[in-house]
């Protein structure tokens, strides 16, 4: 008889993975999921590639999971990995940009879109398009900070110990992030009550 997976900790349950019992990969896999899934979507903006990542991020951590510290939580080691493939993502994605620059217009078609999608009202998208932008200006450590903290609301110390950083290097670089923001958005919205 198998014992109940859902009374499990992670630990244990990275313990019999560990021991090839697929039931623990598909716990881990379910009670992780979706956290990985928003992290990575708030990362990229692309639900598509984000199904990707996740899946990609469970492969690698699955096959690495004899290096996982039983000691810390496992929705830490896993988002880790995450943002890794989200870093990675955010690199091959500037290659395709600078080849489908360089190549004529009738070759480049395949490479993806930086616009959102077009049911999307006018005011809405330029608006979300601004806001990307700006986010995206922002230097890699301030920028996981803030959506780490800002968006998918992890706490500062769940954010630290992805990031690998002091909860004091996390609180600066969210304080950082917020101000440099407000600048890159600052001009445009004190325009728009004109």
């Amino acid at each position: 008889m198998s014992p109940d997976l859902s009374q499990l900790s992670d630990q244990n349950l990275a313990a019999r993975a560990r021991a090839k019992h697929e039931d623990a990969y598909r716990e881990l896999l379910s009670r992780h999921k979706a956290a990985v899934y928003r992290l990575i979507v708030k990362h990229i903006g692309d639900t598509d590639e984000a199904m990707d990542l996740t899946q990609e991020s469970f492969v690698a951590g699955f096959s690495a999971l004899d290096r996982y510290d039983g000691t810390r939580p496992f929705r830490i080691w896993i988002s880790r990995i995450a943002l890794n493939k989200c870093r990675d993502w955010g690199r091959r994605r500037k290659v395709r940009a600078f080849f489908s620059r360089a190549l004529p217009l009738d070759i480049a078609h395949h490479v993806a879109s930086e616009t959102p999608s077009p049911d999307m009202e006018v005011g809405d998208r330029l608006e979300l398009a601004r806001v990307r932008e700006a986010v995206a200006a922002l230097p890699a450590n301030l920028r996981e900070v803030l959506l780490l903290r800002g968006l998918d609301e992890v706490s500062q110390s769940e954010a630290a110990a992805m990031l690998d950083v002091s909860e004091k290097t996390v609180e600066t670089r969210l304080y950082r992030a917020r101000a440099r923001l407000k600048l890159l958005l600052g001009g445009a919205s004190e325009n728009a009550g004109d």
